[in-house]
């Protein structure tokens, strides 16, 4: 069996990407892992999604609520035990992990967003739902990135954070579908609402932004204009839906003016790796009258939008809209999107670039940074 354990009691032994000081780098070792309580389940990790969310909180841009860290909240296993109290998983069941533990029953989850479920406000904590920690080393606790902790070969679960997906896919290219497919997919899909015909710039084609060329291409967009400094992610781009690709917003947005009367782009998704105030301000600016900016890409906590005209915001009705999860509810999401893939109308195979194991995690985020990587996976 992949990723063989030593038991000790109540408790296990497991290899993880652990992250001890921000800024730093991961450190893979062996941890303690607990037992799942009553409504969490073990979990044996096949692959996990290497996403620039997690390395935020290597170089500090996001801090960790708690430290030390495991990173993922990308991946998908194979659940082996579960607790006395879980209702909706058995074990052998194939599973998605979801970073938005969704209950269902809150005021969002009702209103069918469970991308906002209230349980995501414990997500920077790193804890389990009930506030403590299911992973320890040195002594100490181990909290989780997103309350999962995929960089493991086995973890503990909360069942709500959990989808079960059909045994029949392949569990090692669908983990992508954990996060940053439906987060790119439904940011031009959900958020920019595109519409047969319209023009799109997408800034940034890394691990979400490719997704957001695939949605848009999917809604019928007439131009979807990818904006990229490398190039082989602007070749990427074009494979997989982009109609032109630019090094440079500033060379993107004369383009758009020069197909729509000097208007501009319907909408503009940023999703760019680590998103300031400029970037916004230049996908603003592209914009028609009545045009959406979408942010997905995430920042610094300390960041503050600036460089807007205050004026055109609300004499030319633009929009600014925020992401989280591709405004979008990942019990719906995830096995349309899986479905799409079956069907041939969503690529996943081509975002694979390259493929790692744990103990070279480092070098895989050094690839994602060298940009020659649209998405790395890590099997175990």
């Amino acid at each position: 069996m992949v990723g063989q354990v030593q038991n000790k009691g109540d408790t296990m032994k497991t290899q993880a990407a652990v992250l001890f000081d921000q800024p730093g780098k991961w450190e893979v070792l062996e941890v303690d892992l607990d037992r799942p309580n009553d409504d969490e389940v073990l979990v044996e990790m096949v692959s996990a999604g290497l996403c620039h969310s997690d390395d935020h909180f290597v170089t500090g841009d996001v801090p960790a609520g708690h430290l030390p860290l495991c990173g993922g909240h990308e991946g998908a296993g194979i659940v082996r035990e579960v607790g006395t109290k879980v209702q909706g998983l058995a074990v052998g069941d194939h599973v998605l992990a979801s970073f938005v533990p969704a209950c269902g029953r809150c005021r969002f989850c009702a209103e069918g967003h469970q991308e906002l479920c209230d349980n995501g406000g414990s997500i920077l904590l790193g804890t389990q739902l009930d506030g403590t920690f299911r992973m320890h080393s040195r002594g100490v606790d181990v909290a989780t990135m997103a309350g999962l902790g995929t960089f493991s070969k086995w973890q503990v679960f909360n069942e709500i954070s959990l989808v079960k997906v059909d045994p029949a896919v392949p569990l090692d290219v669908v983990c992508l579908v954990s996060c940053g497919v439906p987060t790119g997919w439904g940011s031009a899909t959900n958020a920019a609402e595109i519409s047969v015909g319209d023009v799109v710039i997408v800034m940034g084609v890394g691990g979400i932004g490719i997704n957001a060329v695939q949605g848009a291409a999917h809604k019928g967009a007439s131009h979807v204009v990818a904006v990229d400094p490398q190039p082989f992610k602007r070749d990427m781009a074009l494979k997989l839906g982009a109609t032109e690709v630019f090094a440079d917003i500033a060379e993107a947005t004369p383009y758009v003016r020069s197909i729509t009367d000097g208007q501009g782009a319907d909408s503009a998704i940023v999703t760019v790796g680590v998103v300031v105030a400029s970037h916004v301000a230049a996908a603003f600016s592209a914009v028609r009258k009545g045009g959406t900016v979408v942010v997905t890409a995430v920042g610094n906590v300390h960041e503050a939008l600036n460089g807007v005209n205050l004026t055109e915001l609300s004499m030319y009705e633009k929009r600014i809209v925020g992401v989280l999860f591709g405004a979008s509810s990942p019990r719906v999401q995830i096995p349309k999107l899986i479905q799409l893939y079956v069907d041939g109308h969503l690529k996943l195979d081509e975002l694979i670039t390259n493929r790692y194991s744990i103990e070279n995690i480092n070098e895989a985020y050094a690839d994602m940074h060298a940009g020659i990587n649209v998405r790395g996976v890590i099997d175990f």
